[in-house]
């Protein structure tokens, strides 16, 4: 995780309010609050480390406080949007200025290209007759690192600065540089970056390729209200998952690395979208940079030179590319092609068993390491030790179709043998994020499918109670009850108890988390890591576990749509 840069002290304008169905919600039961609309984020600062998926701080206790796809864009047309409003506070009649001419600006845009105008920034809401509270938290700020990304002549990718138009060709992430000349001219916008060297008939060809990349898979949720957030997740996987496979997890520097653990995710989503050669070329970078033991570092340079610093190992990663390795595979129908994407990912699934069965060859369970939070542990994490039965799960259903039978039944049996010491260690906590107890995790998540194939006793109940701990002003998650108290939202999280519902068929649920993401995306349409609490989208955008985890979301809602249509349809014959 990286700390960044510090900023002026916020304070939100009225207390959150968490949306969530309880499951002891009966018919009588009052209704659930209306969501707010898009409440307005803070800011955070997080300096010493290099990523945003752990907290400050090493002293754990310490509280910090388908099928289904829509009708194609013309393909001669271009998207100009509205760059975001100043994250910082200011009147809102300045800022109500100032998205007019903006819009006025677009518009203009718009009208002499034939364009479309579809910004992405809510117009400003009128202000709240509610009290403000005598004594309001003080939260920190983030910037925005970037609007987006983009990709430029030869392939290369470029950041849509922050508060930058972004015109581009319309169902893509190319910038038409006709539209850039054209809006630099008319003033009124923040200038964009375009791609040096590139004729607009390039970037015509570019664009033309992410559709076509579009409409080879699906896009869940298509014809719905979340499809556009769709559309430019896929968009941004697309970009974010470089030549050979390497899936980034951001585009700012310090994001700049491939993350087994988000990769794994990444893969899942390509795959259940239907991009499986997409998918499997990203467990093929997995497999080059796999140490031979079978372990994995926390992050490694994209060329796969080796990890870029000294981090060290990160048990779980071991888990998460045998999890994906099945879960990728089970979206391949015809058994003749799957035996060859089993056989094609072999050495990565053979070593990571291998090392996965010495891990908890002594009790079960695997040692110590650092999880998805990034910070060293002297004690097993649920975010460890979950991960590791989920791939040995996996691992029994995959090695049979490459002929490593006795091999399977190892995994199968290591599998069951640490599951039970799993629940005998975290279930008299409550699943708790460490086995000697301590505060809700969103490793909880890790313990339902698609994860592990059937939930431990008190899994969904702990998961369930884990979200009201876990809750921000802006009414997204942080990655733990005992995070640091700063406002922030993470939409890994978020993303990820979205996708759960889903699974879990609370629909609603799901929604409530979707409708967080889809209102605090970037004027291009990305999720960012970070939502202050205010509302305002922090750190980097887009960010690959989170726009992964959004897709499975609506994913698993078509599936289930799809279940219920058929379940309904009338006996043949």
């Amino acid at each position: 995780m990286v700390d960044d840069d510090a900023s002026a002290v916020v304070a939100p304008d009225a207390p959150a309010v968490l949306l969530l169905d309880r499951p002891d919600a009966g018919p009588d039961a009052a209704p659930a609050p209306a969501p707010p609309a898009a409440p307005a984020p803070l800011a955070l600062s997080d300096a010493a480390r290099d990523r945003a998926h752990g907290p400050p701080s090493t002293r754990r206790g310490r509280r910090g406080r388908g099928t289904r796809t829509a009708a194609a864009p013309d393909a001669n047309a271009f998207v100009v949007q509205e760059p975001p409003r100043d994250h910082r506070r200011r009147s809102r009649p300045a800022a109500s200025r100032r998205a007019l001419a903006r819009s006025a600006a677009a518009a203009t845009a718009a009208v002499l290209l034939g364009a479309a105008v579809a910004p992405h920034a809510t117009a400003p809401t009128a202000p709240s007759d509610d009290p403000v509270p005598a004594r309001l938290p003080a939260y920190a700020h983030i910037d925005l690192y970037q609007e987006g990304v983009t990709v430029g002549a030869g392939g290369r990718r470029a950041a849509v600065a922050p508060g930058s138009a972004a015109p581009f060709f319309a169902g893509t992430h190319v910038l038409d540089p006709a539209a850039v000349t054209l809006v630099d001219a008319l003033g009124g916008l923040p200038r964009t970056a375009s791609s040096p060297g590139s004729s607009r008939a390039d970037a015509a060809q570019r664009a033309a390729g992410q559709r076509a990349w579009l409409a080879a898979g699906t896009v869940p949720g298509a014809g719905g209200p979340y499809e556009d957030m769709a559309r430019a997740a896929l968009l941004d996987l697309h970009t974010l998952v470089l030549p050979g496979g390497a899936a980034v997890a951001g585009w700012s520097p310090r994001w700049r690395y491939v993350w087994p653990r988000d990769s794994a995710f990444v893969a899942v989503a390509l795959a259940r979208t239907g991009h499986v050669d997409d998918a499997l070329d990203v467990l093929g970078f997995l497999d080059r940079v796999q140490a031979g033991d079978g372990s994995f570092e926390a992050r490694y340079e994209p060329d796969g030179s080796g990890p870029p610093d000294d981090r060290g190992l990160q048990t779980d990663g071991t888990g998460w590319a045998l999890w994906a390795a099945g879960t990728v595979l089970a979206e391949v129908p015809d058994a003749d092609e799957r035996r060859t994407a089993a056989a094609q990912l072999r050495p990565l699934v053979v070593r990571s068993t291998q090392h996965a069965l010495d891990l908890v060859a002594r009790t079960g369970l695997p040692p110590a390491s650092a999880d998805y939070w990034e910070t060293p542990e002297q004690e097993l994490t649920l975010g460890t030790a979950a991960p590791i039965v989920a791939g040995l799960e996996q691992a029994a259903t995959v090695l049979p179709l490459t002929g490593d039978t006795a091999l399977a039944r190892s995994a199968a049996a290591a599998a069951a043998r640490s599951r039970v010491e799993l629940v005998r260690a975290f279930a008299p906590t409550g699943y708790a994020r460490y086995a000697a107890g301590g505060h809700r995790d969103a490793a909880t998540a890790f313990l339902l499918p698609p994860f592990l194939r059937v939930p431990p006793p008190g899994a969904r109940t702990a998961w369930r109670e884990s979200a009201p701990t876990m809750v921000r002003p802006a009414n997204g998650l942080a990655p733990g009850a005992d995070w640091r108290d700063d406002g922030i939202s993470w939409t890994p999280q978020t993303s990820l108890y979205a996708w759960l519902a889903a699974e879990s068929g609370d629909a609603p649920l799901a929604h409530g988390w979707l409708d967080f993401l889809d209102a605090h995306r970037t004027s291009t349409g990305s999720i960012p890591e970070k939502v202050l609490a205010d509302g305002s989208p922090a750190a980097v955008a887009p960010l690959a576990w989170s726009a992964a985890c959004a897709l499975l979301a609506l994913d698993a809602l078509d599936r289930r749509d799809d279940d219920l249509r058929a379940s309904d349809l009338p006996p043949l014959g």
